[in-house]
């Protein structure tokens, strides 16, 4: 497993780095978020482990910044900030996993090992199925009841989104950052327009509705 530590401790980089060469994993290191950052986005790595509080650019940044990249390699992020506000914080940012300071080793890999995991089977997955819609992550194609659906890149995304957690609701918030990058709610009805074209292209003319309005909370695909 590729990892890339961005720790600018160098004690507890290199404690982190000698522990995941042993357990067998090829790590490298950045002591600062612009350097990581570098790497990051110019290399492949399975799992990122990269510290809150970074020189030069912060910890959160430099995962937002990923994010905005699309690059989704999975984050573990540490920070000796431990409270819940903060973990809030660093998972919003786009982290996958917070680890708070002080450590055990043993968890750290752990959880790494596990993130790895997940991002191999979420690469596996390249179609996506609720009851007659079918969508190919690959070619991009949707069809429902074998019929093909044309959609534009933000009605896929937006489809693909609510399709990755069937019978799950999902609150605008969610949407807003998981579909559109925002981390601020433009106070719009941006979700509601395109949640109404995409409506049109998905259930119009079939018997049963797939998209479905929660009063109050958001939306969910399901039958």
């Amino acid at each position: 497993m590729r990892i890339l530590v961005v720790e600018d401790d160098k004690s507890l980089g290199k404690y982190i780095v000698d522990g995941l060469k042993q357990a067998g994993h090829n790590p490298d290191i950045a002591y600062d978020g612009l350097e990581g950052l570098g790497l990051a986005t110019s290399e492949s790595y399975d799992v990122l482990i990269i510290d809150r509080m970074l020189p030069k650019l912060d910890g959160l940044a430099v995962i937002q910044a990923l994010r905005a990249s699309k690059k989704n390699t999975p984050v573990l992020v540490l920070s000796s900030l431990g409270k819940v506000e903060e973990r809030v914080a660093g998972l919003r940012a786009g982290g996958d996993d917070y680890l708070a300071k002080p450590f055990s080793f043993d968890e750290l890999l752990a959880r790494a090992e596990a993130l790895s995991r997940r991002n191999v089977h979420e690469a596996e997955k390249v179609r996506l199925e609720v009851a007659d819609l079918e969508m190919n992550l690959i070619t991009r194609e949707v069809k429902r009841a074998g019929k093909a659906i044309d959609l534009q890149n933000r009605e896929f995304r937006l489809l693909e989104y609510l399709m990755r957690r069937p019978g799950q609701v999902v609150t605008r918030t969610m949407l807003l950052e998981g579909v559109w990058d925002f981390h601020f709610d433009p106070q719009t009805n941006l979700i509601d327009a395109q949640m109404s074209k995409l409506r049109n292209k998905i259930d119009k003319g079939f018997d049963k509705p797939l998209i479905h309005t929660i009063r109050g909370a958001g939306y969910k695909i399901a039958v």
